[in-house]
């Protein structure tokens, strides 16, 4: 994929693509030895030996792609590769023995996702520490508040912007409970660990080993057709865009040039129009409302895919998340770093917000049925402002 029709996406470089799933392939079928040989199932010195040619093994990430059609994943093809390249048979033999490609490839994708999710958490603490400023400079300017797009009553900038803030903190918050929850999958080909229990005293033992390894969750079973990890991932991501989205709308609206309360910073190179100069587009305001746009059907395809997961593997549920779960989380790292760069740039034109306010007074008063300043009734404008903040600074302090 070029990235032609997914101005951005360079941002996730490196984190979900095919090199990556790759890696975490490795990485999980290394890790099954060494928890194999945790547990005693397995002499540590054969396990090490065949872990390092796994590592080191020269794969090819299109050659397996194109292989992977004839199996339906590209586990098969991958573990064929790796015993190859492991060479002795006998060694070669204990490669992936237990497992089968389903935990193979979920575990491979929890791994990505944490990659991701991490990243996605690295991002949202950058735009929620530029929110909290722009909240907290901009606590008492006073703009008119605007609801089913008409003038309601007034309100504060700081006020738009720790509303911001807060649905920025819920999402991280999200992301990081789900983060802490993301399990491993180990349940063999029916999901009863039958061929394990053929070779190792404590099969379960071997399965905990396996996530401490990977430093993922022991979920007690597998979870081959209940899909709830994924969707569970899926709605965090989702939850991500939709409060970013939020942040996005409200500055391209606000930054149109009948209205220029706020505008986005300028960057070299950004925001110019093909034919007129005197264009300077909300660029990464209108990418991130794009990806806002696009989050929700993908996490609906999850579940989609989680009601259809029959029997103990799932026929074309499991492989219709793949592509789902990678855009996704495509979309939300790159959606989070333009959203951070975005807010860290936003210039408030306080003097505009002031004359809007003053202009139009008499409709953000109506409801007070006496004329006045629009500064006089903001309510707890500010305390609702101040209460965000601290919430802020709590999870600040505990970072």
């Amino acid at each position: 994929m070029s990235g032609l029709l997914e101005p951005g996406a360079h941002r996730a470089d490196g984190l979900v693509d095919d090199h990556a799933l790759l890696g975490a392939m490795r990485t999980v079928e290394i890790a099954w030895l060494r928890a194999l040989a945790a547990t005693g199932v397995l002499d540590a010195g054969d396990a090490e030996r065949v872990a390092e040619r796994v590592a080191t093994a020269d794969l090819d990430a299109d050659t397996l792609a194109r292989d992977a059609e004839g199996a339906g994943n590209p586990v098969v093809p991958l573990v064929k590769a790796l015993r190859a390249a492991v060479g002795d048979d006998a060694l070669a033999g204990l490669l992936h023995r237990g497992l089968t490609s389903q935990d193979v490839l979920d575990t491979a994708l929890v791994l990505v996702a944490r990659q991701a999710l991490d990243r996605v958490g690295t991002e949202l603490r950058a735009a929620a520490e530029h929110l909290a400023a722009l909240a907290s400079r901009h606590r008492d300017d006073v703009m008119p508040g605007r609801t089913l797009t008409q003038y309601a009553v007034p309100v504060t900038f700081g006020l738009t912007a720790a509303q911001w803030l807060a649905g920025v903190l819920d999402a991280s918050d999200a992301v990081q409970a789900v983060r802490r929850g993301l399990p491993v999958q180990c349940g063999g080909a029916a999901g009863t660990l039958a061929l394990v229990s053929e070779f190792a005293p404590d099969p379960v033992a071997v399965a905990r080993a396996f996530a401490a390894e990977l430093g993922l969750r022991w979920p007690g079973l597998p979870w081959h057709t209940r899909r709830r990890p994924i969707t569970d991932l899926g709605d965090a991501l989702v939850g991500v865009c939709d409060a970013l989205g939020v942040v996005a709308t409200d500055v391209t609206l606000l930054g149109r040039p009948e209205i220029g309360e706020v505008r986005e910073g300028t960057a070299p190179g950004r925001g110019g129009s093909s034919t007129m100069p005197h264009k300077q587009n909300p660029v990464l305001s209108v990418l991130v409302r794009s990806a806002a746009l696009q989050a929700p059907p993908l996490g609906a395809q999850l579940h989609g895919a989680a009601a259809q997961a029959v029997d103990q593997r799932p026929d074309g549920a499991w492989h219709a998340e793949w592509p789902a779960l990678r855009r996704l989380l495509t979309l939300t790292v790159t959606a989070a770093s333009q959203a951070a760069e975005l807010v860290s740039g936003l210039r408030v034109d306080v003097s505009a917000l002031r004359a809007h306010a003053d202009g139009a007074a008499d409709l953000l008063l109506a409801e007070r049925g006496r004329p006045g300043a629009p500064a006089e009734y903001l309510g707890v404008a500010g305390h609702f402002v101040d209460s965000v903040l601290d919430r802020y600074r709590s999870t600040t302090d505990h970072d």
